[in-house]
C-alpha cells in the first residue's frame, strides 16, 4: 500500500512539474509583449515624418514618393545581427525578380529604427544593394534612411509596427515585417516573415497602386486574386474570374459576329455584282 501510494505520489510530482515546465516554456517573455505587428489598413502614414537620406539630406517621406505610384515601407535598422538583414534581404531578392523597378514603378523606403544609426551606415547599405541589383534608375526608387527617436516614432506608431531595445544586449527587438501604401501614403496591405514570394509582391503593390500598375494582361491575372489573412497570401477570387471568362466570351463572341457579319457582307455584296451582270 505505501509503495502504491508513494508511486501515485511521483506521478503526481511528474505531471505537476511536467505542467509547469510546459506552462514556462509557453510563456512569452515580458519584453516580447510589447513587440509586433497592429495592422492599421486605411489609415494616414504622416508624410511631413522628416529622415535624413543616404547623401545626409533632410528628407520628408512625402518627398521620396512618386506621384501615381505604390511603396513598400521597411522597417529595420543597419547593425542589427540578424533578422533585420534577414527581412532587408527577402525584400532585396524579391525586388530582383521582379520585372517591376524601384523608381519606375513603385518606391522602396528602407528607415531604421535606431536613433543613434547615422547616414553613413545607410549609404552602405545603399551602395551594397544598388551594385548587386544592377537596375537603371532603381537608385532614385530605394531610399535608405535614418531619423530621430521622434520622427521615427511618429512614422512606426502611425504604422503599427511595434519594437523595442532590450538595454541587456544593446540590441532592437521587432517583429519582421513590411507595408504597403498607396501613392497618397494610405496603409493598405502588410507581409510578414524574411521571404516574400514575387507573386504575393506584385499583389500588394497592385492593389496598393489600386490597380495602376502593370501591364493590361498583369492586371487581368492580379485582378482574380484577393489577400486572405488567414494563409498571409494572396488566394484566387472565383467571382473575379467567372467575371473575366464572362467578359472573355463576350469578346470572342463579339469577334465571331464580326468576322461572320464581314463575310455576310461580303457575300451578298458579291451576289449583287453578278446579277448585275
Amino acid at each position: 500500500m505505501y509503495k502504491a501510494l508513494k508511486a501515485v505520489s511521483i506521478m503526481i510530482s511528474v505531471f505537476l512539474f511536467a505542467g509547469a515546465a510546459e506552462a514556462q516554456l509557453n510563456q512569452k517573455p515580458a519584453i516580447l509583449e510589447d513587440i509586433g505587428v497592429d495592422e492599421k489598413l486605411g489609415d494616414q502614414i504622416p508624410l511631413d515624418a522628416e529622415f535624413t537620406n543616404s547623401e545626409g539630406e533632410i528628407v520628408t517621406i512625402a518627398e521620396l514618393m512618386i506621384d501615381g505610384k505604390p511603396v513598400l515601407l521597411n522597417p529595420l535598422y543597419y547593425d542589427c545581427p540578424m533578422l533585420c538583414n534577414l527581412v532587408v534581404e527577402g525584400v532585396y531578392n524579391v525586388v530582383e525578380e521582379l520585372q517591376w523597378s524601384p523608381g519606375k514603378d513603385y518606391t522602396i523606403i528602407s528607415y531604421s529604427i535606431d536613433p543613434d544609426e547615422n547616414y553613413r551606415l545607410a549609404a552602405e547599405s545603399k551602395n551594397r544593394y544598388m551594385n548587386e541589383l544592377n537596375r537603371a534608375g532603381s537608385e532614385d526608387g530605394w531610399h535608405f534612411l535614418t531619423g530621430s527617436e521622434e520622427q521615427i516614432r511618429k512614422l512606426s506608431e502611425a504604422t503599427g509596427f511595434r519594437y523595442m531595445k532590450d538595454e541587456r544586449i544593446g540590441e532592437y527587438i521587432h517583429p519582421a515585417a513590411i507595408m504597403f501604401l498607396s501613392p497618397e501614403g494610405v496603409i493598405t496591405r502588410y507581409l510578414y516573415g524574411t521571404r516574400f514570394s514575387e507573386f504575393d509582391l506584385r499583389n500588394a503593390l497592385y492593389e496598393s497602386a489600386d490597380g495602376q500598375i502593370g501591364s493590361t494582361i498583369e492586371r487581368a491575372v492580379l485582378y482574380c486574386f484577393t489577400y486572405d489573412p488567414a494563409s498571409e497570401s494572396y488566394v484566387p477570387v472565383a467571382m473575379n474570374i467567372m467575371k473575366l471568362g464572362g467578359l472573355a466570351t463576350m469578346i470572342i463572341l463579339g469577334i465571331f459576329l464580326g468576322l461572320f457579319w464581314r463575310k455576310e457582307r461580303r457575300s451578298n455584296h458579291s451576289q449583287k455584282l453578278d446579277f448585275q451582270e
